[in-house]
């Protein structure tokens, strides 16, 4: 298979997580047999037929009966037969634009809950329109419980999808401000995430372009409208000339602030024969959160090994080695992935693993809110996020100096809610949907 993208979920609640392998062709579901092996079911479970250019994926729940759906972008309608000659230079044969071919609709797919899915993209309002899909993640943009959609697009309108909490979506890409950039272009969206990165209790949005567009930082301000704060910010000025492929928030030095990774790299390796200040390998950014709305770009200060130039595409976050820090692995085209290990800092933090009962068993669609003292913040549990990568279905809370999370309160996708009081840090607790704690382990000492 030509695989491309990645999604981690639970589909059958076994206890053991299955994936979902996107594809240029037939894409991918391999069941976790939960002895170390995984089969091949997408014939089984009613996945295979569409022959697709299948992008970013995700796993919801998004009718919330406890079982997980899937999400799958699609790309555009390409085949080798169909290919077109284009050149960038007038000599060698370079990648066409996006424009030259047309586009697709993403896909839902119902989990019937006996191993099989239903396709569901006309009926709930996903295949209304096309698209040219690379990134998709979910949120809840609108705090009313009900899973949303968003779809990062390639020279097409980015799409934001309403769950209206009866089986249908309505996009609200163009009214909610999401869908271009502020001059009202449509860019080249390829990574995608959603965070509350001030603590405003709304989650906004990231969205990596291509070089000479800077990335999208859409900041939920609440009643369903996004402003682009990037052109004000030193995240867009700092991101103007790189081509950014995965992008996320994540808390890399657990002062309890989410901050911005981006991996880069263009698509040409000609590239700086035509436009001189663009490079084909490039470094990431690391944007740091100061808090109030503010970042700052600290890429230089972690090391040279993560400063280098490379030509990135995916990019997931992890705690390797459980000492509570997130640590980052990033792909390269035709070179060897690349993981670092994260050595900074002092401050605390708690990691948070849901066992759903009522609600899917990986609790993904669960918003997770931790305070400490005056200081709350949220997540949501989800793994797809970035640019065809899952990342680890565990949430990381940095606690700077607290030394306990006065309260953990968890709304589950089911509608329970359950809440811990006074708990430690230092360690990954599991939280059993109806049950409270019922797992706890330190952090490996270093």
């Amino acid at each position: 298979m030509f695989g491309l993208g990645v999604a981690v979920g639970d589909y059958d609640n076994d206890g053991y997580d299955d994936l979902f392998v996107t594809a240029l062709g037939q894409s991918r579901l391999f069941h976790n047999n939960g002895n170390g092996t995984f089969t091949d079911v997408t014939q089984k479970a009613g996945l295979a037929g569409p022959h697709e250019f299948s992008t970013g994926a995700a796993w919801v729940d998004y009718d919330r009966d406890g079982r997980l759906d899937l999400v799958v972008g699609n790309y555009v309608q390409w085949s080798l037969d169909g290919d077109l000659y284009c050149t960038m230079d007038g000599k060698s044969k370079s990648y066409c634009t996006p424009e030259s071919y047309k586009g697709t609709s993403v896909g839902l797919w119902h989990n019937r809950g006996d191993g099989t899915f239903e396709d569901v993209t006309q009926k709930t309002g996903l295949g209304d329109a096309t698209s040219k899909t690379l990134g998709v993640t979910i949120l809840d943009f609108d705090n009313d419980g009900w899973p949303d959609l968003l779809f990062a697009n390639d020279t097409q309108p980015n799409k934001l999808y309403r769950n209206n909490g009866n089986g249908t979506f309505t996009e609200k890409g163009v009214l909610a401000g999401v869908a271009f950039s502020e001059d009202g272009v449509a860019r080249a969206g390829m990574g995608v995430d959603a965070a509350d990165y001030d603590r405003s209790g709304a989650p906004s949005i990231l969205i990596s372009n291509f070089s000479n567009q800077m990335l999208a930082l859409y900041h939920n301000e609440g009643k369903g409208l996004f402003v682009d704060e990037a052109p004000r910010s030193e995240v867009g000025r700092a991101s103007l000339l790189t081509l950014g492929f995965s992008c996320f928030f994540f808390d890399y030095d657990n002062d309890g602030w989410p901050d911005i990774f981006v991996a880069n790299g263009h698509i040409d390796a000609d590239i700086e024969r035509v436009q001189v200040n663009v490079k084909h390998a490039e470094p990431p950014h690391l944007f740091r959160n100061l808090g109030q709305g503010k970042f700052q770009e600290v890429t230089k200060e972690v090391g040279a090994a993560f400063t280098a130039p490379r030509i990135a595409r995916g990019a997931a976050y992890a705690d390797i080695d459980n000492d509570g820090r997130l640590d980052l692995l990033v792909g390269t085209n035709g070179g060897p992935a690349v993981l670092f290990h994260n050595e900074g800092g002092a401050n605390k933090s708690l990691r948070v693993k849901l066992v759903g009962t009522k609600s899917n068993r990986d609790g993904i669609g669960a918003v997770v809110r931790v305070t400490a003292g005056s200081d709350s913040q949220s997540q949501m549990m989800r793994g797809s996020v970035g640019y065809l990568s899952s990342s680890e279905l565990v949430l990381t809370f940095g606690l700077a100096q607290h030394e306990k999370a006065d309260a953990v309160e968890i709304r589950w996708p089911s509608g329970q809610m359950d809440r811990l009081l006074n708990v430690a840090v230092g360690e990954m607790i599991a939280v059993t949907e109806g049950k409270g704690r019922t797992a706890s382990r330190p952090y490996a000492q270093k």
